[in-house]
């Protein structure tokens, strides 16, 4: 009764630690750089486009939440910012064409890691696959951090917003730490128990 208390404790301390993350946000956009999106040569469609199996990396910015609600774009035909302002940090994202590669119409479309570097120094680094249908939340594996996002594990969500012509994917990402607080360092589930 006693551990079980003391991890009870731990555990929201940590939620509680994650919540209130300063500077840097739980929620937050991102806009492809299409310029930086680059495709292995094979497999390939007749038209050249990344059939099954097919191997990219891609990069893009993080912007504020919000910032490109209402289907605004996020980067400009030269692969710039369009809201220089409201960059807060860079976006890498690297993995394999599933489904139908970029013919696919419903579902998973890829499956990525994508690490988030904040101009704060802060990293978070999920893993997962992503979809290619709009507005659909898919939930993603945290699979490390830095700073804010030191220790935490579990889940968190990504939204495609929309994909515009020429410009890349505009996402929505949503970390609820609250939901899902890892362990606190030398705790172990048989002290749950």
């Amino acid at each position: 009764m006693y551990k079980s208390t003391l991890c009870a404790i731990a555990l929201m301390a940590a939620a509680t630690t994650h919540a209130f993350a300063g500077d840097t946000p739980m929620s937050f956009d991102v806009a492809e750089d299409m310029s930086r999106f680059v495709f292995a040569p094979a497999p390939v469609f007749d038209d050249g486009m990344p059939a099954y199996g097919n191997a990219f990396i891609t990069q893009g910015y993080i912007y504020e939440d919000g910032t490109l609600d209402s289907g605004v774009e996020g980067t400009l035909p030269d692969g710039s910012p369009a809201f220089p302002d409201k960059v807060i940090g860079r976006w890498t994202c690297d993995g394999y064409f599933v489904g139908d590669g970029m013919r696919t119409q419903t579902g998973a479309v890829v499956i990525t890691r994508q690490v988030f570097e904040f101009d704060n120094g802060d990293i978070l680094i999920n893993q997962g696959t992503e979809l290619v249908d709009v507005n659909v939340k898919a939930p993603r594996v945290i699979t490390g951090g830095t700073g804010a996002f030191a220790g935490m594990s579990g889940e968190m969500t990504q939204v495609l917003l929309g994909m515009s012509e020429g410009y890349g994917v505009r996402l929505l990402i949503d970390v609820k730490p609250e939901e899902h607080a890892a362990l606190s360092p030398g705790l172990s589930q048989s002290d749950i128990d």
